[in-house]
């Protein structure tokens, strides 16, 4: 996982209100960047490493929304952590919100502590999203690794058929079959059969790996 420290991202048109977010931020020892409409957001190239978004609900002129952004970021697979905060009470909005994923929906005024504890939770979020995507990056570079006959006995493996199944459904013996198997294991570092499939299950292109074993 990368180790960049973590990112805070601020979009609040009120400068008190964002810049005291970000005070309190820096305290923690996050990074913090501060926007003061969605669209100043919208030009900023995002940290590869931890990141949380707090985010305003309304903006004045024609910024998109805090609603559109999210609405963005989701269609444009950018998995960012969100919390929303907002001056006005609208139940309908902040349902919406949390549907599409949201963090926390803070009214303002808000404490110190509750924006924290949101922001915590999001960069935890955000870690553990970016520590499943090391280990599936991490999974599909040992399986592209691997010779097409022995993806071949992997994907048979995990169908639940032994070695002497898979010689039979492949037109060799069965030596050869284990002979593969067990070169197939080492390099994916596995131990069992369930393991194989766990690790299928985990990367989770399994058809792309079959229609390559046929070509």
């Amino acid at each position: 996982m990368s180790t960049d420290q973590a990112t805070v991202y601020v979009i609040d048109d009120e400068i008190q209100i964002r810049n005291a977010i970000g005070s309190l931020c820096e305290e923690t020892g996050h990074q913090v960047r501060l926007f003061a409409s969605t669209d100043e957001f919208l030009k900023e190239r995002l940290s590869n490493g931890p990141s949380c978004l707090v985010l305003d609900v309304r903006f004045p002129g024609t910024s998109p929304t805090g609603l559109e952004l999210q609405r963005r970021l989701v269609e444009s697979g950018v998995s960012i952590p969100i919390v929303f905060i907002s001056g006005h009470s609208d139940v309908r909005v902040s349902v919406e919100a949390m549907k599409r994923g949201a963090v926390e929906f803070l009214p303002k005024p808000f404490r110190e502590q509750e924006i924290l504890d949101a922001i915590r939770h999001g960069l935890e979020r955000d870690r553990r999203r970016l520590e499943r995507e090391d280990r599936v990056r991490d999974a599909r570079q040992r399986v592209e690794a691997l010779t097409a006959r022995e993806r071949e006995i992997m994907l048979l493996m995990a169908e639940g058929l032994v070695a002497k199944q898979i010689a039979a459904r492949l037109g060799v013996s069965e030596v050869t079959v284990k002979v593969h198997r067990a070169r197939m294991m080492r390099k994916l570092e596995l131990r069992s059969p369930i393991d194989v499939v766990r690790l299928i299950d985990r990367i989770g292109h399994a058809a792309d790996m079959a229609r390559a074993c046929l070509v």
